[in-house]
Order: structure tokens, then sequence, then C-alpha cells
């Protein structure tokens, strides 16, 4: 079976802390085409760039602030704290571009990517223009930024966003998967890069191992398992199958980056729930939303 999981570190390729299905990747993944990932960790006045590509590209800050210079200008990218204080500004840079990113003030930066072959001109979101959304109910309560799907961006093949599961709830529940073209579902690879931090006013001690837990399994007759711990920088690919819950630890927040793509001809997040698992959704009526989202600067 192909590898799905990686950990902080083992898909690092030069100055790059994460290089997975990109035009240039170094570690090839078999069975993987449709989505790509980079990360960086930059010191200030440091830089990373990006040649020109069949591919196109959103910048996300995780942390820190950031300037893109690609071929028609410089955009400033505000950046955050850290993922979990709310969006930051992020850039679509369509395909075609090299694009050059230096780090204003040091911190930690991912570039989402998909193969594709459409032109769409860059694009700027601001954390203002980020639609956020507060997803479930309950102890399935989520925080999500929808800056790069279909409604809120025009892109050719990907779809991006980012979530953020308080300590203790599950998120990517109930169990879903996109994994066929058909009638109400679209075929799409999935990445999720994960990021945790000790939850805001817990008494733990210096050396606490903040952790989540990630899980993937079979919808058909292809084999895939995975039952994964997961920190900052760990990332899981999900080519197919059932996949969910994301789970934050009691004491721990979870936060992950998503990067979907696909070989159908809509650009379109449709999926079927895990039929054992669906009628949750259900309960999630009458419920409120977990009193601490948002999760803002």
């Amino acid at each position: 079976m192909a590898n799905w999981v990686y950990p902080l570190g083992t898909a690092n390729d030069g100055k790059w802390d994460i290089s997975l299905g990109t035009f240039d990747s170094s570690l090839a993944v078999d069975g993987w085409a449709h989505t790509g990932l980079k990360v960086a960790t930059l010191a200030a006045g440091a830089a990373v760039e990006l040649p020109a590509a069949p591919e196109e590209r959103i910048v996300v800050p995780l942390s820190g602030s950031f300037t893109v210079t690609v071929d028609d200008g410089e955009y400033v990218l505000a950046g955050r704290q850290s993922v979990f204080h709310g969006p930051s500004d992020v850039l679509y840079t369509g395909i075609g571009k090299a694009a050059t990113i230096s780090s204003n003030d040091g911190g930690r930066v991912a570039i989402a990517t998909a193969p594709a072959k459409a032109g769409y001109p860059t694009r700027l979101i601001t954390a203002a223009e980020t639609p956020v959304e507060l997803r479930g109910a309950g102890n399935c309560s989520r925080q999500v930024h929808n800056f790069g799907t279909p409604a809120a961006l025009e892109a050719d093949r990907f779809i991006v966003c980012e979530v953020i599961t308080p300590a203790g709830n599950w998120s990517s529940y109930p169990p879903h998967k996109h994994d066929e073209e058909k009638d109400g579902e679209t075929s799409l690879e999935e990445i999720y890069y994960f990021e945790t931090r000790v939850a805001a006013g817990s008494p733990a001690p210096e050396d606490a191992d903040a952790f989540g837990h990630a899980r993937v399994y079979a919808s058909d007759e292809r084999p895939i398992d995975v039952s994964a711990e997961v920190r900052t920088g760990d990332v899981v690919l999900v080519p197919y199958g059932w996949h969910g819950p994301a789970m934050a630890a009691p004491g721990y927040d979870l936060y992950y980056l998503n990067v979907m793509a696909g070989p159908g001809r809509v650009r379109d997040w449709l999926i079927s729930d895990d039929p054992h698992h669906g009628w949750i959704r259900q309960t999630w009526e009458g419920q409120d939303i977990d009193p601490r989202l948002p999760f803002t600067a």
C-alpha cells in the first residue's frame, strides 16, 4: 500500500519543510496526480521561489506576514500570529506564473497547488473578505475558512479551505467520501495538512504534546486504513475512501488545511456520507454552536 501519512520531516526537500505532489516535488507518491502542497519556514527577509509551471497555486500564510511577487505585481499578505488566530490574507496566482515569496517578519507559509490548464487572474483575498463558516453543532462544531471554494474563488481545478476544531471536538464528521464521478458526488483527491496547539487557558505543562487524530478507511475494494496521531507539520493524503473524523484531543486545538482536486469536468465538492454515520447530522438540529467559536485575531 502507498504511504498516505507523512509526519513532519518525512516530506522535506531543500528549503521546503513539505513538498508533495507539486510539479517539482522530488518525493514521488504512487497514484497521486491532482493536488500538491508546499510548506516553508522562513526567517525575516528570507525567501523561496516558485518557477512558472502548469499548476495553479494559492499562497496561505500560516504564521507571520509575507510579500509575494508575481509577473503582474507585488502583493503584501498581512498574515496572522498563528493558524488559530482567524483567517489570513491569501493570494491566488493562477497558472504559468513564477512567484517569489518573502517573509516580512519570520513565519511559516503554505502553497496549495493543482495541475491546471485554464488561466484565471491573480487575486488577493483579504482576511476580511474570507467567508467564515461555523459548521456543525455541539462537540461537532468547527470553523471553516472558505477562501478557495467555488463560491469564493474563480479557479480551474482545486478547492482549498482551512478548518479549526476546538479542543475535544470532532470535524470531518460524519465520515464521508468523494471518490466517484456520479450524481451527487465528485471524485477529488484530498490533502490534510495539520497544526496543533495547547488550548488557550489550559493548565498544561511546557512539555505538553499537542496532538489530534485522523481516520481514513476503505469505501470499496481499494484498500486503505489510516488511523494516525497528527501534530504540527504532519500531512495525511486521502486518495479515496471514507475519511473522518479528524479529532481534536481534549486540551488541544486542531487545525488543518485542505487541498482538493480531481479529474472530473466540474469543480465542485459533492460528497456521500458513510451510511452508518450520516444520521449524526440530524442531531445537530437544536444544538448550539460551540461558544469557543469563532477563533479570531
